[in-house]
């Protein structure tokens, strides 16, 4: 359903460092920068894009909004939460485990990036 997905960020350093790390944790390479200045990740099929705002404005979160991603399993998602803190981001939510929902149980652990961005780790249980 998705081509892609693409976040702002105010300070790109801080994005990479932080998004080279947790997409290091599921087995992803480091982002590449392309010819417009923006980061690209590419994992699983998936690309998933940041850059500054193109309209000059400051970089925001949407509030509301959660970008997800799948994970093989809870240590690879604890893996991921723990690279996102070391390297700028803040957890948010619950700690990390395991939530009942109406499509079962669920491991989730959320972040949000240094831009304020909200992530989530899930694997279905």
């Amino acid at each position: 359903m998705f081509s892609h997905v693409m976040v702002g960020a105010a300070d790109m350093d801080e994005a990479k460092r932080f998004y080279d790390a947790v997409f290091g944790a599921m087995g992803g390479q480091p982002g590449i920068v392309d010819g417009n200045g923006r980061l690209v990740y590419m994992h699983n099929d998936g690309l998933f894009l940041v850059t500054t705002p193109i309209n000059g404005e400051g970089a925001c979160h949407a509030n509301g909004g959660t970008i997800g991603f799948g994970m093989a399993d809870p240590a690879q998602a604890d893996a991921w939460h723990a690279a996102g803190v070391a390297a700028g981001g803040t957890t948010c939510e619950d700690p990390p485990g395991v939530r009942e929902s109406a499509y079962g149980a669920l491991y989730l652990a959320y972040l949000r990036d240094p831009t304020g961005n909200k992530l989530c780790a899930l694997h279905r249980m």
